[in-house]
């Protein structure tokens, strides 16, 4: 599953409506998911280090770009972790309204982050999204909806449904499409055991982005035959809307999916998330307590509840503010990591790639002009959003800007870095 799965999209229709939200799901995994995911499997695989990003942009430019793809990453996932909380409560509240009064879902998400940090130190295995039984059963509702949806063309013209807050126009419809498909650099870190990558890999990660693109459209297209208005929806609705269609059991269905992918996809994130402060704080960047593991499950729990702090503290700012903080930040870092590709070409060309971005050192330089173009639509996006009585915009920037304040002050405490590179300990798997 590729970030939220189905579950989360439904303001993509609320803001674009149903043809514009299906050329977008259309579009752009062709423009963002494919180009990321080829970047990062020709970095993965040449150089597949732990902390990863934070790895190749340091070697490509240097201490202070590799300490800015870390700083950006990490406060990116801040806000990125808190979506799926958000996302929890959003799906809990439409079985157990009890949940919306007063602070209730607050405490609800924090459960969420508590008991995955919680889990993750302790080594506790969940049972991965990536298995295929999972997959199925959280598809299932999806399904039964494209099914049942041509028994109903045109009946839900006049649906009275739950009146929605949600304020989210196309450009906010933009973004969600994009974070909905984040998360390709997961298969891409593979490419090394893939047999003949320059050929296979293409291949599968088109074959890959076709299967994540039909399951978010042919519920929509499927909905859109009911005559359902566009309006109806906003996070969440699908248990509503999936009520109207085919009663009770497929309402409860929706809901207990949504409950399992949130929390399933923020607890399998805790420990990718924590492996960045712990890479840093053994290359000496960041004070050594970060590289602190558990005596048994070899979780790093410094990093985890430093992390989880950040992660609480953003739970009450929204689903699509949280998504635009989020992409304007993981969009800066991406390009960092385009322009790493580009440089390691240059100043490495003889560098093993056993999968290569094809077409040269033009090819590598053109891949990361779609995804930075996007970009642009996520700054217009965040001037028109506040956070703490100013633009998400300007929020934003103050953020990227603590990062240089950050490493200039983590330079003049430490010149010579908090510790001298030392063999690394295994963290958890």
């Amino acid at each position: 599953m590729v970030s939220g799965g189905t579950y989360g999209t439904e303001e993509i229709v609320h803001g674009a409506g149903y043809g514009r939200a299906i050329l977008i799901l259309l579009v752009t995994p062709l423009l963002w998911s494919l180009p990321t995911a080829f970047m990062i499997g020709e970095l993965s695989s040449a150089l597949p280090f732990e902390g990863g990003y934070y790895a190749w942009v340091r070697r490509a430019m240097g201490n202070f770009w590799g300490f800015q793809e870390a700083w950006l990453s990490l406060v990116a996932s801040i806000f990125d972790m808190a979506i799926y909380p958000t996302l929890f409560v959003a799906y809990l509240t439409r079985m157990f309204p009890w949940f919306q009064e007063g602070n209730r879902g607050w405490w609800v998400a924090l459960f969420v982050v508590v008991a995955c940090a919680l889990l993750n130190i302790a080594g506790v295995k969940v049972v991965s999204l990536t298995s295929l039984w999972l997959f199925l059963a959280l598809s299932a509702p999806f399904v039964a909806i494209v099914i049942l949806a041509p028994f109903k063309v045109g009946a839900l013209v006049n649906a009275v449904t739950k009146p929605t807050t949600s304020t989210v126009d196309i450009l906010g419809g933009l973004l969600i499409c994009m974070w909905n498909y984040m998360g390709w650099d997961n298969a891409s870190t593979i490419a090394t055991e893939v047999e003949r990558p320059q050929r296979t890999y293409p291949r599968a990660m088109l074959v890959a982005v076709c299967i994540v693109a039909v399951s978010y459209i042919l519920p929509f297209a499927a909905m859109w035959m009911t005559g359902l208005k566009a309006t109806a929806w906003e996070t969440g609705s699908w248990a509503d809307i999936a009520g109207l269609l085919g009663g009770p059991l497929l309402r409860v269905g929706v809901v207990l999916g949504g409950l399992i992918s949130a929390f399933g996809m923020f607890n399998a994130l805790v420990m990718s998330y924590s492996r960045l402060p712990l890479a840093m704080a053994q290359d000496g960047m960041l004070p050594s307590v970060f590289g602190k593991l558990q005596k048994k499950s070899r979780a790093p729990w410094v990093a985890i509840i430093g992390l989880a702090i950040g992660w609480a503290m953003c739970l009450g700012l929204g689903f699509a503010r949280l998504v635009t903080l989020d992409i304007l930040l993981y969009g800066f870092s991406l390009v960092l990591e385009f322009m790493a590709l580009a440089v390691l070409r240059f100043r490495e060309p003889e560098l093993a790639r056993p999968f290569r971005v094809p077409g040269g050192l033009f090819g590598a330089i053109a891949i990361g002009i779609p995804p930075a173009l996007l970009l642009g639509f996520s700054v217009v996006r965040s001037e028109h959003e506040s956070v703490l009585g100013m633009s998400s915009f300007a929020f934003g920037m103050i953020l990227i800007a603590a990062g240089f304040v950050a490493y200039f002050v983590n330079h003049a405490l430490k010149p010579a870095g908090w510790s001298a590179p030392e063999s690394k300990p295994q963290p958890a798997a």
